[in-house]
């Protein structure tokens, strides 16, 4: 059975190409958010499998977005995505509960990478 992945990120063509590459290697993509605060109601109401989330959001960021997701699942599996590969950005987002990180511009592999450790 193929795994339930949400997306989450401000930029609709960044959740294309996300989703692009997913599809093309068998996931199954049942979500998209724009933001964090869509992003904790489509986990709630999807129940995904695993979670790509960008950093940088209006209304709710991202790593906010991931505390109020682990109170909902405590064991919810996000991989952080984010055009700055700053340091304390990336180990905020894992102290918050994402499970790996990956940088924009997104390479294929690292994303499938990413999504195969975690999943």
């Amino acid at each position: 059975m193929s795994k339930g992945i949400l997306i989450v990120d401000d930029a609709a063509f960044m959740r294309m190409m996300i989703k692009d590459i997913l599809s093309k290697n068998g996931f199954n993509v049942i979500g998209e958010a724009e933001n964090g605060i869509k992003a904790v109601e489509k986990f709630s109401e999807l129940k995904p499998d695993l979670v790509i989330m960008d950093i940088t959001m209006p209304e709710l960021d991202g790593i906010e977005a991931v505390k109020k997701i682990r109170t909902i699942d405590g064991n919810a599996k996000i991989i952080m995505c984010s055009a700055m590969g700053q340091q304390a950005m990336v180990i905020e987002a894992i102290q918050a509960g994402a499970k790996d990180f990956i940088v924009k511009p997104f390479q294929p592999e690292r994303v499938l990478e990413a999504v195969n450790k975690v999943i």
